[in-house]
């Protein structure tokens, strides 16, 4: 079996009395596309610059295709990096700024000129060589940026927030391209970003990063659907909780039934649980549904009383905003299909959870 891309043993990164990065283990695949996603300041573009070689860990092992790196400078990486304000010369013309790091690398003049011509046309900038970075869309310089690492055919992609400098229907998308791309290519991909969305769309797994630490390493799917923290679950998208107590212990990707002021519920724990642990059912707003206070539904449902607070119109759907019965509030979403009659402000509901459609994690 292929060594992997990449191989981070117990990475450990301090700056004076701040660790910034706090022993993290993690493997990227050949041709798999991670992402290290979370809010500023949890360690991700440090982890990204300590794989760079722009940082030297404090304790910890790096390896790049099963050699060891942590000695070498990042010339000697064999990786290719996209930046977020794309860092092109100015005064080069596109093709110019492409062959760069080809004649650092002494490549023969011929194979420059080919391997130029063949990354202009991977990018879609065919015809746009002789051009100047200023001459170009925010779009287009990403593009040169990306064809500029990707022209040497680096073991790994490196990616620091690459769209965020770009408006939002560019930076949708540039994420299908690159997306798109990078899937052609099969080469390892490690994008740091704080968008969500981005992560959900780009990724094969995803890192969830907090205060230094891999809070959760998965899917989209399952980062969204099955958070293992409280963190996780309020950081990626929105989430809703009602506060519980395990009733049993369970193993990490089992069941646990929980007590909460309105009843038990069983539902899947993606962390082990011990009995009498403070726990939240954990569910997303699209993931539940609403009934009348006084006609809740009977079957395998946690109903959970409130009372209508607020309504949040967003075009596709709109948000019912309850607050319950013994204190905090949810958000309910209703898709705008017209088969669906809203609760005015003020009415009693029962918000109906399926033990299926929820989480358990534990509190704080």
């Amino acid at each position: 079996m292929p060594e992997p891309s990449v191989h981070l043993d117990g990475i450990s990164k301090n700056f004076g009395d701040t660790v910034a990065v706090d022993r993290i283990d993690l493997v990227v695949e050949h041709g798999e596309f991670l992402t290290l996603l979370g809010p500023s300041g949890c360690g991700k573009t440090t982890t990204l610059n300590l794989i760079a070689g722009f940082l030297a860990p404090d304790a910890g092992a790096i390896s790049l295709a099963g050699r060891p790196v942590n000695d070498l400078p990042p010339f000697r990486r064999d990786m290719g990096l996209v930046f977020q304000d794309y860092a092109l010369f100015p005064h080069m013309s596109v093709a110019q700024n492409i062959a760069f790091g080809l004649r650092m690398r002494r490549i023969d003049r011929r194979e420059i000129a080919q391997r130029v011509g063949e990354a202009l046309g991977l990018v879609q900038l065919a015809g746009l060589g002789e051009r100047r970075p200023t001459e170009l869309s925010g779009g287009q310089r990403q593009r040169v940026a990306l064809a500029r690492a990707l022209v040497i055919r680096p073991t790994v992609l490196l990616l620091d927030e690459p769209l965020s400098n770009l408006d939002l229907k560019l930076r949708e998308d540039m994420r299908l391209e690159i997306m798109a791309l990078q899937r052609k290519l099969a080469i390892a991909t490690i994008l740091v970003t704080h968008d969500q969305s981005e992560a959900l769309v780009v990724s094969d797994r995803i890192a969830v990063m907090n205060r230094g630490r891999i809070e959760q390493v998965g899917r989209p799917a399952e980062i969204y659907e099955r958070p293992a923290s409280r963190f996780v679950a309020e950081f990626i998208g929105t989430m809703n909780f009602v506060a519980g107590q395990a009733v049993s212990s369970a193993t990490a990707g089992h069941v646990c039934v929980v007590r909460t002021d309105y009843g038990q519920l069983t539902a899947p724990a993606p962390r082990a649980m011990r009995a009498g642990q403070q726990v939240q059912i954990a569910f997303r707003p699209e993931r539940c549904r609403l009934a009348a206070a006084t006609k809740p539904e009977a079957g395998a449902f946690l109903a959970v009383p409130g009372q209508v607070c607020q309504h949040v119109y967003l075009g596709t759907r709109t948000e019912v905003h309850v607050a319950l019965q013994a204190g905090g509030h949810c958000i309910v979403e209703l898709s705008n299909d017209g088969e669906q009659t809203l609760p005015a402000v003020g009415d009693d509901v029962c918000i109906l959870l399926k033990g299926q459609d929820c989480s358990v994690v534990p509190t704080g």
